[in-house]
């Protein structure tokens, strides 16, 4: 793999550090700033829909420019952002810094996809993006333990300070290791061909089952803390090293994940999806186990995240004349998937179901994921017999030469 993918990778685990450690740390910062932990929480939902904010403007905004020193860009605002947050006077100051960074987020993976996907031989795009998000995975498994510690130990500006050295040494990556031509230059068509990529049918239904599939994942993991502890026994103590075997299920579920999406997307995604609901069933009843639970811990993360290279993969195919923005709009998915799981585990909670029932409010939306990707493979199959046919499809990847096209004509 060129060596520019791990200066890609360093810059997504920043940003994956950025997004997660504050769980870790917000009564520290709740209490410095005297707000309520509901008030504080907002510097998350603020961030996640900063995200979302970011994958769709930002990418619409350069899709003219060359991807290398958009990345550069991004990774500016991305350092900015933290070094509003690390000196915040207050709460707001933070909050502004928060937001800035977030609006890097979304459209660096997005656009940082399309790099990575173009540093590469065809039969090996899914792994490139993989790699690419092996530092979001990485930044769960080792960078929020390890911040959380830093930010008890030193206080929640010094992970924040540290952060924001990270943006520094993945930016100078990005400068010397990232070839000046990946991705090439937007499109002549700019945003308005970027648009059209939204006409295929398949682009949307990939979306869908990126909020479903990725949002029931997350639905159950954000109130696992109070599963562990509530249902599973676990001490309160030992969940961050819990958190720690649930994060090396995600490392090795991306990277698995990327390599079965490099021979057969669809395939991939439809039997990822079927073990995680599974998997997620299992869990919601056995969590009063803690072997099964710790078993189950690892599974939900590996298959979460298998999820995450042929999603994005399957998005770029169907938009592959013009995949930036279609790229961003797909990781603003992600976390639109994560507000809604988080959102409908918090209604099961409130309900007084119980603190399984975030975990089976997952299992359903994932289930739903799973058959809106059985439709999305079905209605690709019958594309591909007419393109066969005919010449034409409407929902064929726009490029007939790509190893892609020749899978789906082959029966994805």
């Amino acid at each position: 793999m060129p060596i520019g993918l791990i200066a890609l990778a360093l810059g997504g685990f920043g940003i994956g550090l950025t997004e997660f450690v504050i769980m870790g740390l917000l009564p520290e910062v709740a209490a410095d700033f005297g707000v309520t932990e509901a008030s504080a929480g907002w510097l998350i939902s603020g961030y996640a829909l900063a995200v979302v904010v970011g994958a769709l403007g930002l990418t619409a905004a350069v899709t003219r420019l060359d991807r290398k020193p958009v990345l550069a860009g991004l990774l500016v605002l991305f350092i900015v952002g933290n070094l509003l947050s690390a000196t915040a006077a207050d709460y707001w100051p933070m909050m502004l810094g928060r937001v800035i960074a977030a609006l890097a987020h979304g459209a660096f993976f997005g656009i940082g996809a399309v790099v990575a996907a173009d540093m590469v031989a065809p039969a090996k795009k899914a792994g490139a993006i993989a790699l690419m998000f092996t530092g979001l995975t990485a930044a769960n498994v080792l960078g929020v333990p390890f911040g959380t510690l830093l930010g008890q130990a030193a206080g929640w500006r010094a992970t924040f300070w540290a952060i924001t050295v990270i943006g520094v040494v993945a930016l100078a990556g990005i400068l010397a290791l990232v070839p000046g031509n990946a991705g090439t230059k937007g499109d002549a068509g700019g945003l308005r061909r970027e648009l059209q990529a939204f006409r295929s049918g398949q682009v949307w239904l990939s979306i869908v089952v990126t909020i479903l599939g990725f949002g029931g994942m997350f639905g159950a993991f954000t109130y696992i803390a109070y599963t562990l502890t509530e249902v599973s026994g676990f001490a309160s103590t030992t969940v961050p090293w819990l958190l720690i075997i649930f994060g090396l299920g995600l490392f090795a579920g991306n990277t698995l994940g990327g390599r079965a999406a490099d021979r057969n997307v669809d395939r991939t995604l439809l039997v990822v999806l079927a073990a995680l609901s599974a998997i997620l069933v299992v869990f919601a009843l056995t969590a009063a186990n803690q072997a099964v639970t710790v078993a189950s811990l690892v599974l939900m993360g590996g298959f979460g995240f298998a999820t995450v290279p042929g999603l994005q993969m399957r998005v770029m195919k169907y938009a592959s004349s013009a995949p930036t923005l279609a790229s961003g709009a797909n990781i603003g998915a992600f976390n639109v998937g994560n507000a809604l799981g988080a959102w409908l585990g918090g209604v099961t909670i409130t309900a007084g179901l119980g603190y399984t029932s975030p975990i089976w409010a997952g299992a359903g939306i994932t289930l739903v994921g799973l058959v809106v990707m059985a439709l999305a493979a079905a209605k690709a199959r019958r594309s591909a017999v007419v393109a066969g046919g005919s010449g034409n499809a409407a929902d064929s990847p726009a490029d007939p030469a790509q190893p892609a096209v020749r899978e789906v004509r082959a029966g994805l």
